[in-house]
Protein backbone atom coordinates (compact mmCIF):
# COMPACT_ATOMS: atom_id res chain seq x y z
CA UNK A 1 0.00 0.00 0.00
CA UNK A 2 1.39 3.42 -0.95
CA UNK A 3 2.41 5.44 2.12
CA UNK A 4 0.55 8.52 0.83
CA UNK A 5 -2.73 6.63 1.17
CA UNK A 6 -2.11 5.60 4.77
CA UNK A 7 -3.44 7.64 7.70
CA UNK A 8 -0.56 9.77 8.98
CA UNK A 9 -2.18 11.99 11.62
CA UNK A 10 -1.99 9.32 14.31
CA UNK A 11 1.79 9.56 14.16
CA UNK A 12 1.73 13.06 15.65
CA UNK A 13 0.22 14.93 18.58
CA UNK A 14 -1.29 17.79 16.57
CA UNK A 15 -2.43 18.89 13.14
CA UNK A 16 0.23 21.61 13.22
CA UNK A 17 2.88 18.88 13.35
CA UNK A 18 1.09 17.04 10.56
CA UNK A 19 1.14 20.11 8.31
CA UNK A 20 4.82 20.67 9.04
CA UNK A 21 5.50 17.01 8.28
CA UNK A 22 3.67 17.16 4.93
CA UNK A 23 5.82 20.09 3.80
CA UNK A 24 9.00 18.34 4.92
CA UNK A 25 7.94 15.14 3.16
CA UNK A 26 7.25 16.90 -0.13
CA UNK A 27 10.45 18.95 0.06
CA UNK A 28 12.43 15.76 0.69
CA UNK A 29 10.66 13.99 -2.18
CA UNK A 30 11.39 16.78 -4.65
CA UNK A 31 15.02 16.95 -3.48
CA UNK A 32 15.40 13.21 -4.03
CA UNK A 33 13.97 13.70 -7.53
CA UNK A 34 16.51 16.46 -8.29
CA UNK A 35 13.80 19.09 -8.56
CA UNK A 36 14.72 22.71 -7.95
CA UNK A 37 12.89 23.84 -4.82
CA UNK A 38 12.40 27.35 -6.19
CA UNK A 39 10.49 26.03 -9.20
CA UNK A 40 8.74 23.39 -7.08
CA UNK A 41 7.11 25.86 -4.69
CA UNK A 42 3.79 25.98 -6.53
CA UNK A 43 3.64 22.21 -7.04
CA UNK A 44 4.27 21.52 -3.37
CA UNK A 45 1.83 24.21 -2.23
CA UNK A 46 -0.91 22.80 -4.48
CA UNK A 47 -0.20 19.26 -3.26
CA UNK A 48 -0.77 20.33 0.33
CA UNK A 49 -3.46 23.00 -0.19
CA UNK A 50 -5.82 21.75 -2.87
CA UNK A 51 -8.95 23.58 -4.04
CA UNK A 52 -10.57 24.41 -0.72
CA UNK A 53 -9.35 26.35 2.30
CA UNK A 54 -9.38 24.31 5.51
CA UNK A 55 -7.14 26.33 7.83
CA UNK A 56 -7.25 30.00 6.84
CA UNK A 57 -9.48 32.50 5.07
CA UNK A 58 -8.65 31.34 1.55
CA UNK A 59 -6.46 28.92 -0.38
CA UNK A 60 -4.20 31.78 -1.51
CA UNK A 61 -3.19 32.62 2.03
CA UNK A 62 -2.81 28.94 2.88
CA UNK A 63 -0.52 28.45 -0.11
CA UNK A 64 1.46 31.56 0.76
CA UNK A 65 2.03 30.18 4.25
CA UNK A 66 3.03 26.82 2.82
CA UNK A 67 5.52 28.69 0.65
CA UNK A 68 7.09 30.14 3.79
CA UNK A 69 7.21 26.66 5.31
CA UNK A 70 8.97 25.34 2.21
CA UNK A 71 11.59 28.03 2.72
CA UNK A 72 12.10 26.89 6.33
CA UNK A 73 12.31 23.28 5.18
CA UNK A 74 15.05 24.41 2.81
CA UNK A 75 17.14 25.91 5.60
CA UNK A 76 15.31 29.12 6.46
CA UNK A 77 16.37 32.70 5.86
CA UNK A 78 20.13 32.92 5.46
CA UNK A 79 20.25 36.36 7.10
CA UNK A 80 18.60 35.03 10.28
CA UNK A 81 21.12 33.28 12.52
CA UNK A 82 18.61 31.91 15.01
CA UNK A 83 17.33 28.35 14.52
CA UNK A 84 13.79 29.40 15.48
CA UNK A 85 11.95 31.79 13.16
CA UNK A 86 8.54 33.45 13.02
CA UNK A 87 6.48 33.16 9.85
CA UNK A 88 4.91 36.63 9.92
CA UNK A 89 2.17 35.78 7.43
CA UNK A 90 1.02 32.89 9.64
CA UNK A 91 1.14 34.87 12.89
CA UNK A 92 -2.06 36.90 12.93
CA UNK A 93 -4.78 34.91 14.64
CA UNK A 94 -4.05 35.30 18.37
CA UNK A 95 -5.92 37.99 20.30
CA UNK A 96 -3.89 40.66 22.04
CA UNK A 97 -2.96 39.34 25.47
CA UNK A 98 -3.77 41.02 28.76
CA UNK A 99 -6.58 41.30 31.27
CA UNK A 100 -10.10 40.79 29.95
CA UNK A 101 -13.56 41.12 31.49
CA UNK A 102 -15.63 38.02 30.79
CA UNK A 103 -19.38 37.43 30.65
CA UNK A 104 -19.19 36.48 34.34
CA UNK A 105 -19.18 40.18 35.25
CA UNK A 106 -22.45 40.87 37.11
CA UNK A 107 -22.16 44.65 37.17
CA UNK A 108 -22.13 44.52 40.97
CA UNK A 109 -22.58 47.50 43.21
CA UNK A 110 -19.20 47.22 44.93
CA UNK A 111 -17.04 48.11 41.89
CA UNK A 112 -13.95 46.86 43.71
CA UNK A 113 -12.14 46.52 40.36
CA UNK A 114 -12.63 50.22 39.67
CA UNK A 115 -11.55 51.28 43.15
CA UNK A 116 -8.32 49.26 43.09
CA UNK A 117 -7.21 50.41 39.62
CA UNK A 118 -4.79 53.31 40.07
CA UNK A 119 -4.67 54.04 36.35
CA UNK A 120 -8.37 54.63 35.78
CA UNK A 121 -8.43 51.84 33.21
CA UNK A 122 -11.82 50.43 34.25
CA UNK A 123 -15.15 51.94 33.23
CA UNK A 124 -18.71 50.64 33.13
CA UNK A 125 -21.25 50.56 30.32
CA UNK A 126 -24.96 51.32 30.56
CA UNK A 127 -25.57 47.81 31.90
CA UNK A 128 -22.91 48.38 34.56
CA UNK A 129 -20.59 45.77 33.00
CA UNK A 130 -16.89 46.54 33.44
CA UNK A 131 -14.53 47.30 30.55
CA UNK A 132 -10.74 47.61 30.57
CA UNK A 133 -8.99 50.32 28.55
CA UNK A 134 -5.88 48.51 27.21
CA UNK A 135 -4.09 51.82 26.62
CA UNK A 136 -4.27 52.65 30.32
CA UNK A 137 -3.92 49.15 31.79
CA UNK A 138 -0.43 48.30 33.13
CA UNK A 139 -1.16 44.58 33.68
CA UNK A 140 -0.85 44.79 37.48
CA UNK A 141 -3.67 42.28 37.94
CA UNK A 142 -5.17 43.91 41.01
CA UNK A 143 -8.64 44.05 39.43
CA UNK A 144 -8.62 40.29 38.86
CA UNK A 145 -7.62 39.68 42.48
CA UNK A 146 -10.48 41.65 43.97
CA UNK A 147 -13.32 40.65 41.62
CA UNK A 148 -15.80 38.58 43.69
CA UNK A 149 -16.98 36.68 40.60
CA UNK A 150 -13.51 35.95 39.14
CA UNK A 151 -14.87 37.69 36.07
CA UNK A 152 -11.53 39.22 35.07
CA UNK A 153 -8.98 36.85 33.57
CA UNK A 154 -5.47 37.17 32.26
CA UNK A 155 -4.74 35.77 28.81
CA UNK A 156 -1.34 35.16 27.27
CA UNK A 157 -0.39 34.24 23.77
CA UNK A 158 0.63 30.57 23.71
CA UNK A 159 4.12 31.35 22.43
CA UNK A 160 4.73 33.96 25.14
CA UNK A 161 3.45 31.57 27.79
CA UNK A 162 5.63 28.75 26.47
CA UNK A 163 8.80 30.85 26.38
CA UNK A 164 10.31 30.65 29.85
CA UNK A 165 13.18 32.98 28.99
CA UNK A 166 10.92 35.87 27.90
CA UNK A 167 12.42 36.01 24.43
CA UNK A 168 9.10 36.62 22.63
CA UNK A 169 7.32 39.96 22.27
CA UNK A 170 4.93 41.48 19.72
CA UNK A 171 5.62 44.01 16.97
CA UNK A 172 3.29 46.81 15.87
CA UNK A 173 1.32 44.36 13.73
CA UNK A 174 0.86 42.05 16.72
CA UNK A 175 3.08 39.37 15.17
CA UNK A 176 5.53 37.53 17.39
CA UNK A 177 9.13 38.70 17.50
CA UNK A 178 12.01 36.63 18.89
CA UNK A 179 14.84 38.32 20.78
CA UNK A 180 17.85 36.26 19.69
CA UNK A 181 19.90 37.55 22.62
CA UNK A 182 17.50 35.77 25.00
CA UNK A 183 16.38 32.78 22.92
CA UNK A 184 17.96 29.41 23.82
CA UNK A 185 16.50 27.52 20.81
CA UNK A 186 14.60 25.08 23.03
CA UNK A 187 11.64 25.06 20.63
CA UNK A 188 8.93 25.29 23.29
CA UNK A 189 7.23 28.04 21.29
CA UNK A 190 7.42 25.89 18.15
CA UNK A 191 5.46 23.07 19.75
CA UNK A 192 2.95 25.31 21.56
CA UNK A 193 2.01 27.74 18.77
CA UNK A 194 -1.50 26.61 17.69
CA UNK A 195 -1.01 28.08 14.21
CA UNK A 196 2.46 26.76 13.51
CA UNK A 197 3.59 30.35 12.99
CA UNK A 198 6.86 29.71 14.82
CA UNK A 199 9.04 26.96 13.47
CA UNK A 200 12.59 25.66 13.35
CA UNK A 201 14.90 25.68 10.37
CA UNK A 202 15.32 22.29 8.75
CA UNK A 203 18.46 20.70 7.35
CA UNK A 204 16.48 17.97 5.62
CA UNK A 205 17.56 19.15 2.15
CA UNK A 206 21.28 18.97 2.94
CA UNK A 207 20.81 15.52 4.51
CA UNK A 208 19.02 14.24 1.40
CA UNK A 209 21.78 15.67 -0.75
CA UNK A 210 24.37 13.88 1.39
CA UNK A 211 22.45 10.62 1.14
CA UNK A 212 22.36 10.95 -2.65
CA UNK A 213 25.97 12.06 -3.01
CA UNK A 214 27.49 9.28 -0.93
CA UNK A 215 25.07 6.47 -1.80
CA UNK A 216 27.67 4.53 -3.76
CA UNK A 217 30.81 6.03 -2.26
CA UNK A 218 33.05 3.39 -0.71
CA UNK A 219 35.23 6.01 0.97
CA UNK A 220 32.69 8.35 2.58
CA UNK A 221 30.24 6.58 4.87
CA UNK A 222 27.23 8.17 6.53
CA UNK A 223 26.59 7.49 10.20
CA UNK A 224 23.30 8.22 11.94
CA UNK A 225 23.64 9.00 15.64
CA UNK A 226 20.23 8.50 17.24
CA UNK A 227 19.15 9.95 20.57
CA UNK A 228 17.89 7.48 23.20
CA UNK A 229 14.53 9.26 23.24
CA UNK A 230 13.86 7.50 19.93
CA UNK A 231 12.49 4.59 21.94
CA UNK A 232 8.71 4.76 21.73
CA UNK A 233 8.68 7.60 19.20
CA UNK A 234 7.72 5.39 16.26
CA UNK A 235 5.46 3.03 18.20
CA UNK A 236 2.34 3.60 16.07
CA UNK A 237 1.19 0.38 14.40
CA UNK A 238 3.36 -1.51 16.93
CA UNK A 239 6.57 -0.56 15.13
CA UNK A 240 9.68 -1.86 16.89
CA UNK A 241 12.83 0.18 17.41
CA UNK A 242 14.77 -2.40 15.41
CA UNK A 243 12.52 -1.70 12.42
CA UNK A 244 13.27 2.02 12.72
CA UNK A 245 16.98 1.21 12.71
CA UNK A 246 16.52 -0.84 9.54
CA UNK A 247 14.55 2.04 8.01
CA UNK A 248 17.39 4.47 8.72
CA UNK A 249 19.81 2.12 6.96
CA UNK A 250 17.39 1.83 4.02
CA UNK A 251 17.62 5.61 3.65
CA UNK A 252 21.32 5.15 2.87
CA UNK A 253 23.11 5.38 6.21
CA UNK A 254 26.06 3.03 6.59
CA UNK A 255 25.49 2.51 10.31
CA UNK A 256 23.30 3.60 13.20
CA UNK A 257 24.99 4.42 16.51
CA UNK A 258 23.40 5.25 19.84
CA UNK A 259 24.02 8.73 21.23
CA UNK A 260 23.53 6.85 24.50
CA UNK A 261 27.06 5.47 24.10
CA UNK A 262 28.24 9.06 24.06
CA UNK A 263 26.13 9.54 27.20
CA UNK A 264 28.06 6.70 28.86
CA UNK A 265 31.31 8.44 27.93
CA UNK A 266 30.06 11.78 29.27
CA UNK A 267 28.68 10.33 32.51
CA UNK A 268 32.00 8.63 33.23
CA UNK A 269 34.07 11.76 32.60
CA UNK A 270 31.56 14.09 34.25
CA UNK A 271 31.68 12.01 37.44
CA UNK A 272 35.46 12.40 37.52
CA UNK A 273 35.18 16.14 36.96
CA UNK A 274 32.56 16.46 39.69
CA UNK A 275 34.71 14.57 42.20
CA UNK A 276 37.63 16.88 41.40
CA UNK A 277 35.77 20.21 41.40
CA UNK A 278 33.01 19.60 43.93
CA UNK A 279 30.25 21.41 42.00
CA UNK A 280 29.04 21.16 38.41
CA UNK A 281 26.13 21.89 36.16
CA UNK A 282 25.56 19.43 33.31
CA UNK A 283 26.61 20.04 29.71
CA UNK A 284 24.31 17.60 27.90
CA UNK A 285 21.38 19.87 27.02
CA UNK A 286 22.51 22.71 24.69
CA UNK A 287 19.46 24.83 25.54
CA UNK A 288 20.25 24.55 29.27
CA UNK A 289 23.91 25.42 28.66
CA UNK A 290 22.86 28.51 26.70
CA UNK A 291 20.39 29.41 29.46
CA UNK A 292 23.21 29.36 32.02
CA UNK A 293 25.52 31.39 29.79
CA UNK A 294 22.91 34.06 29.09
CA UNK A 295 21.22 34.28 32.48
CA UNK A 296 23.76 33.09 35.05
CA UNK A 297 27.15 34.08 33.64
CA UNK A 298 28.66 33.85 37.14
CA UNK A 299 28.13 30.07 36.92
CA UNK A 300 29.53 29.66 33.42
CA UNK A 301 32.80 28.18 34.70
CA UNK A 302 30.80 25.58 36.63
CA UNK A 303 29.32 24.10 33.46
CA UNK A 304 30.90 20.71 32.87
CA UNK A 305 33.76 20.92 30.40
CA UNK A 306 32.64 17.64 28.85
CA UNK A 307 30.88 17.74 25.47
CA UNK A 308 27.30 16.64 24.96
CA UNK A 309 26.70 12.92 24.29
CA UNK A 310 26.08 13.74 20.62
CA UNK A 311 29.43 15.49 20.28
CA UNK A 312 31.30 12.84 22.29
CA UNK A 313 30.17 9.91 20.15
CA UNK A 314 30.52 11.87 16.89
CA UNK A 315 34.11 12.73 17.81
CA UNK A 316 34.79 9.05 18.47
CA UNK A 317 33.26 8.01 15.14
CA UNK A 318 35.31 10.55 13.17
CA UNK A 319 38.49 9.57 15.00
CA UNK A 320 38.02 6.04 13.66
CA UNK A 321 36.67 7.05 10.25
CA UNK A 322 37.95 10.56 9.40
CA UNK A 323 36.29 10.69 5.99
CA UNK A 324 32.80 9.87 7.24
CA UNK A 325 29.77 12.14 7.67
CA UNK A 326 27.71 12.17 10.87
CA UNK A 327 24.05 13.12 11.12
CA UNK A 328 22.41 13.44 14.53
CA UNK A 329 18.75 12.39 14.78
CA UNK A 330 16.85 13.37 17.90
CA UNK A 331 14.06 15.34 19.56
CA UNK A 332 15.90 18.63 19.88
CA UNK A 333 15.75 21.91 17.97
CA UNK A 334 18.66 23.29 20.04
CA UNK A 335 20.93 20.60 18.58
CA UNK A 336 20.62 22.39 15.25
CA UNK A 337 22.29 25.39 16.86
CA UNK A 338 24.83 23.26 18.74
CA UNK A 339 26.21 21.64 15.58
CA UNK A 340 27.27 25.06 14.27
CA UNK A 341 29.46 25.82 17.29
CA UNK A 342 33.25 25.64 17.26
CA UNK A 343 34.42 22.35 18.66
CA UNK A 344 31.24 20.63 17.48
CA UNK A 345 30.82 21.45 13.79
CA UNK A 346 33.92 19.49 12.81
CA UNK A 347 32.35 16.31 14.19
CA UNK A 348 28.61 16.61 13.43
CA UNK A 349 27.71 17.44 9.84
CA UNK A 350 23.94 17.88 10.22
CA UNK A 351 21.00 17.31 12.52
CA UNK A 352 17.43 16.12 12.07
CA UNK A 353 14.46 15.81 14.40
CA UNK A 354 12.23 12.76 14.68
CA UNK A 355 9.58 14.72 12.76
CA UNK A 356 12.03 15.12 9.89
CA UNK A 357 13.05 11.46 10.03
CA UNK A 358 9.41 10.45 9.61
CA UNK A 359 9.19 12.76 6.61
CA UNK A 360 12.26 11.09 5.08
CA UNK A 361 10.79 7.62 5.56
CA UNK A 362 7.57 8.59 3.82
CA UNK A 363 9.31 10.56 1.07
CA UNK A 364 11.08 7.30 0.18
CA UNK A 365 7.91 5.26 0.79
CA UNK A 366 9.63 3.14 3.43
CA UNK A 367 6.97 1.24 5.35
CA UNK A 368 8.51 0.53 8.76
CA UNK A 369 5.87 -2.07 9.56
CA UNK A 370 7.18 -4.30 6.78
CA UNK A 371 10.86 -4.20 7.76
CA UNK A 372 12.91 -6.74 9.65
CA UNK A 373 14.57 -5.63 12.87
CA UNK A 374 18.21 -4.53 13.13
CA UNK A 375 20.13 -4.50 16.37
CA UNK A 376 20.92 -1.26 18.18
CA UNK A 377 23.00 -2.15 21.21
CA UNK A 378 26.00 0.10 21.73
CA UNK A 379 25.21 1.58 25.14
CA UNK A 380 24.45 0.76 28.76
CA UNK A 381 21.24 1.17 30.70
CA UNK A 382 22.62 4.36 32.23
CA UNK A 383 23.46 5.97 28.90
CA UNK A 384 20.01 5.24 27.56
CA UNK A 385 18.11 6.81 30.48
CA UNK A 386 19.73 10.20 29.74
CA UNK A 387 16.60 10.72 27.63
CA UNK A 388 14.41 11.46 30.63
CA UNK A 389 14.77 13.85 33.52
CA UNK A 390 16.80 12.32 36.34
CA UNK A 391 18.62 9.87 34.11
CA UNK A 392 21.85 11.87 33.96
CA UNK A 393 22.05 12.18 37.75
CA UNK A 394 21.53 8.41 38.09
CA UNK A 395 24.29 7.80 35.56
CA UNK A 396 26.74 10.11 37.35
CA UNK A 397 25.98 8.38 40.65
CA UNK A 398 26.67 5.01 39.02
CA UNK A 399 29.89 6.28 37.44
CA UNK A 400 31.13 7.58 40.79
CA UNK A 401 30.57 4.12 42.26
CA UNK A 402 32.26 2.32 39.36
CA UNK A 403 35.28 4.63 39.66
CA UNK A 404 35.68 3.88 43.34
CA UNK A 405 34.38 7.31 44.37
CA UNK A 406 31.36 5.89 46.16
CA UNK A 407 32.21 7.93 49.24
CA UNK A 408 31.61 11.15 47.31
CA UNK A 409 28.17 12.32 48.39
CA UNK A 410 26.20 13.32 45.33
CA UNK A 411 23.61 15.99 46.11
CA UNK A 412 21.99 16.36 42.73
CA UNK A 413 18.94 18.28 41.65
CA UNK A 414 17.34 17.17 38.40
CA UNK A 415 15.57 20.09 36.75
CA UNK A 416 12.47 19.28 34.75
CA UNK A 417 12.11 22.30 32.49
CA UNK A 418 13.52 25.83 32.52
CA UNK A 419 11.47 27.03 35.49
CA UNK A 420 13.09 24.38 37.70
CA UNK A 421 16.48 25.13 36.15
CA UNK A 422 16.13 28.80 37.07
CA UNK A 423 15.24 27.98 40.67
CA UNK A 424 18.20 25.61 41.10
CA UNK A 425 20.64 28.03 39.48
CA UNK A 426 19.41 30.92 41.63
CA UNK A 427 19.99 28.87 44.77
CA UNK A 428 23.42 27.78 43.57
CA UNK A 429 24.43 31.34 42.68
CA UNK A 430 23.53 32.46 46.20
CA UNK A 431 25.02 29.44 47.94
CA UNK A 432 21.64 28.25 49.17
CA UNK A 433 21.11 24.55 49.77
CA UNK A 434 23.36 21.54 49.76
CA UNK A 435 23.63 21.06 45.98
CA UNK A 436 26.75 19.93 44.15
CA UNK A 437 25.33 18.82 40.80
CA UNK A 438 22.59 20.40 38.68
CA UNK A 439 21.14 18.27 35.90
CA UNK A 440 19.56 20.81 33.59
CA UNK A 441 16.84 19.78 31.14
CA UNK A 442 15.26 22.64 29.19
CA UNK A 443 12.29 20.55 28.06
CA UNK A 444 9.72 19.30 30.54
CA UNK A 445 10.29 15.59 31.00
CA UNK A 446 13.78 15.84 29.51
CA UNK A 447 14.63 14.92 25.93
CA UNK A 448 11.38 12.95 25.65
CA UNK A 449 9.64 16.34 25.77
CA UNK A 450 11.68 17.86 22.94
CA UNK A 451 9.94 20.01 20.36
CA UNK A 452 11.01 17.68 17.54
CA UNK A 453 9.34 14.58 19.01
CA UNK A 454 6.44 12.97 17.17
CA UNK A 455 4.57 12.51 20.43
CA UNK A 456 4.89 13.87 23.95
CA UNK A 457 3.57 12.14 27.02
CA UNK A 458 4.22 10.07 30.17
CA UNK A 459 4.38 6.84 28.17
CA UNK A 460 7.62 7.99 26.59
CA UNK A 461 9.36 7.90 30.00
CA UNK A 462 8.19 4.32 30.42
CA UNK A 463 9.49 3.43 26.98
CA UNK A 464 12.90 4.93 27.77
CA UNK A 465 13.20 2.89 30.96
CA UNK A 466 12.17 -0.28 29.11
CA UNK A 467 14.70 0.51 26.40
CA UNK A 468 17.39 1.00 29.04
CA UNK A 469 16.71 -2.35 30.66
CA UNK A 470 17.20 -4.10 27.30
CA UNK A 471 20.83 -2.94 27.11
CA UNK A 472 23.33 -5.79 26.97
CA UNK A 473 25.92 -3.75 28.85
CA UNK A 474 24.80 -3.39 32.44
CA UNK A 475 27.52 -0.98 33.58
CA UNK A 476 28.99 2.22 32.16
CA UNK A 477 32.48 0.75 32.38
CA UNK A 478 31.49 -2.25 30.28
CA UNK A 479 29.93 0.02 27.63
CA UNK A 480 33.02 2.17 27.15
CA UNK A 481 35.84 -0.29 27.92
CA UNK A 482 36.63 -0.96 24.26
CA UNK A 483 36.55 2.67 23.13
Amino acid sequence: MNNQNKPILKKFDTKVQYLKYKVLREVARHTYDDDNLVTSFNDIAKTIVKDKATMRCCIYKERAIVGERIGMAGGGHKNVDNIIEVLDIACDECPVAGYEVTHMCRGCLAHRCEDVCKRGAITFDENQKAHIDKDKCVQCGMCAKVCPYSAIIHTERPCVKACKVKAISMNEDHAAVIDDSKCINCGACVYQCPWGAITDKSYIVEVVEMLKKYANDDKVKLYAVVAPSISGQFSYANIKLGQVVTGIKRLGFHNVVEAALGADMVAYDEAKELAEKGFLTSSCCPAFVEFVEKNFPMLKENISHNPSPMAAIAKYIKKNDPDCKVVFIGPCTAKKAEIRKDGIKEYVDSALTFEELQALFDAREIDLTELEESELNNASYYGRIFARCGGLAEAVQEALKEQGNGDFELHAVSCDGIDECRTALLKASKGIGNINFIEGMACVGGCIGGAGCLTHGPKNKTEVDKYGKLAMEKSITDAIKNL
